[in-house]
C-alpha cells in the first residue's frame, strides 16, 4: 500500500521471518556464534528461549541458512505432536519415510545418520516452539541424541522456545534430557540505543534510500511501547508508516507511533 509512496521494494516491518531482514543486535549476534561454535564443535544439545516476539523463529532460519553447505538439517516448526507423530516428521524431513518398516523408527534414523557420517556431513536437528513437546516427544528427542559412535555423535539437536521450556526442562521426569544440554542462550529484547538502527536496517532492507524517516520523538515512544521487542516492533512500525502515508504526510512522528499503538491495544 504504502511502498510506492516511500521508494520501498517490500513492506518492511513484516512478520514473516524473512532472513533478508535479519538484524544483528548484540543478542542476535551472540546466540548465532554460540549455536553455529555448539553445532561444529559436536556438543549434542543446544537449547535458545527468549520471550515471545524477540525473534526466535528468524533467527532458527538465519541458522539453518548458515548450516546449509556443512550439515544436512531437520526443521521442526511445530512439534506440537505425539512421539509417533514427531518421529514421522523428522524422517519425512530426511527423505526416509519409504523405509519405516513396523515403526522402526529409530534404526531408520540411525541408518540415516551413518550414511551422512560416512559422506563427511553432519546431521542437525532443529526443532522451534519446543516449549509445547509433550513429555513422550521429549523423550524421543532424548533417545534420537543417544544414535553415536564411539567416537562423536551422530546428530545435533538444537530447541528454540518460549522460557516455559526451562520450566518444562526442570521437571524430574525429563532430568535425562536436561543434564545432556552443553549450550543454553537466552535472548534479550533490543535496548533503546538499537532502535535507531533497528529501523534504519528494516527500511533500507527494503530498498529505502531517503533521508531518516522516523524521528527522535518516534523511536522513544516506540521503545516505550514495545520494550524493545522486534515483533511488536514491527507491528506498530508498519502502522505509524500507513498513517503517515494516508495522512499526506512523509516521516513518522510520535502522534503516528502513538495512534499504532492504541489501534494495536498495546501500552
Amino acid at each position: 500500500m504504502y511502498e510506492q509512496y516511500y521508494g520501498l521494494s517490500e513492506k518492511p516491518f513484516s512478520l514473516t521471518p524473512d532472513t533478508d531482514f535479519f538484524y544483528q543486535s548484540v543478542t542476535h549476534r551472540e546466540a548465532l556464534n554460540v549455536l553455529m561454535v555448539a553445532v561444529r564443535g559436536g556438543d549434542g544439545f543446544i537449547k535458545v528461549t527468549g520471550e515471545v516476539g524477540t525473534g526466535k523463529t528468524l533467527l532458527c532460519r538465519k541458522l539453518l541458512d548458515a548450516l546449509e553447505t556443512e550439515y544436512d538439517t531437520v526443521y521442526i516448526p511445530n512439534p506440537y505432536m505425539n512421539c509417533n507423530a514427531l518421529l514421522d516428521a523428522v524422517i519425512a524431513e530426511m527423505g526416509i519415510a519409504e523405509k519405516l518398516i513396523k515403526e522402526n523408527y529409530l534404526a531408520c534414523i540411525n541408518q540415516y545418520l551413518i550414511d551422512n557420517a560416512r559422506r563427511g556431513r553432519g546431521t542437525v536437528i532443529i526443532l522451534d516452539e519446543a516449549q509445547s513437546l509433550p513429555e513422550e516427544s521429549l523423550e524421543a528427542i532424548r533417545l534420537l541424541s543417544n544414535l553415536e559412535t564411539g567416537k562423536q555423535k551422530l546428530v545435533q539437536i538444537v530447541l528454540f522456545g518460549q522460557p516455559e521450556l526451562d520450566a518444562r526442562l526442570a521437571q524430574s521426569s525429563i532430568r535425562q534430557l536436561r543434564q545432556r544440554i552443553m549450550h543454553a542462550y537466552r535472548l534479550q529484547p533490543l535496548n533503546q540505543a538499537s532502535i535507531r538502527s533497528y529501523l534504519q536496517h528494516r527500511i533500507s532492507s527494503a530498498g529505502y534510500r531517503g533521508p531518516e524517516l522516523f524521528d527522535n520523538a518516534a523511536q522513544k515512544r516506540l521503545y516505550k511501547f514495545s520494550q524493545g521487542i522486534p515483533r511488536v516492533i514491527n507491528v506498530i512500525c508498519n502502522k505509524a508508516m500507513m498513517l503517515s502515508y494516508a495522512s499526506g504526510e512523509f516521516y513518522i512522528r510520535r502522534k503516528h507511533i502513538e495512534a499504532a499503538a492504541a489501534d494495536s491495544q498495546i501500552q
